[in-house]
């Protein structure tokens, strides 16, 4: 096993996968990775692919991390300070439900401004949740058109609400 072009060739899927896990770019974890694969590299049998196998070792590195991690704070932690900022408040403020109420709203009114057409196929498709096939055997028509009124209702209502995007 050639070790600098194993490293080389999965070096990306290793970032993305501790990203993925841990929301963090972490070098050390990293590391901890590229020597994790090499202490083991004589345990590796060519039975699966070389980077199924990484990414089980990243993914189970960076696991084992955030449990470290989310270990260490809550038993070094005495000071009451310390604890209430690692709690999270999960309530909704009344600013942020009215702001919520009137981006629907938005969204609402400019979806009945559409043509009938396209309103119909965006509201069966995208708030009903039917395929284009069953909306085309509905409406009797092809799925092409379908996916043609979905793109360009789409793409009026981009336009529409600029604003919240």
């Amino acid at each position: 096993m050639d070790f600098n072009k194993v490293i080389e060739t999965n070096k990306q899927n290793i970032r993305n996968i501790i990203r993925l896990i841990t929301k963090e770019d972490n070098e050390d974890l990293e590391q901890e990775v590229y020597v994790k694969i090499w202490k083991n590299s004589d345990k590796y049998k060519e039975q699966g692919s070389i980077k199924s196998w990484i990414s089980t070792i990243a993914r189970n590195t960076s696991l084992d991390y955030l449990k470290s991690s989310y270990h260490k704070v809550f038993q070094t932690s005495t000071s009451d300070d310390l604890v209430i900022t690692n709690i999270k408040d999960k309530k909704i403020t009344p600013e942020e439900t009215l702001s919520k109420k009137e981006r629907q709203k938005k969204i609402i009114d400019a979806i009945n401004k559409l043509k009938p057409k396209f309103r119909e196929v965006i509201i069966m498709c995208e708030i009903n949740g039917y395929t284009y096939e069953e909306c085309a055997t509905r409406l009797k028509c092809p799925v092409g058109t379908i996916k043609s009124r979905i793109f360009n209702a789409k793409k009026e209502l981009a336009e529409k609400l600029q604003d919240l995007l």
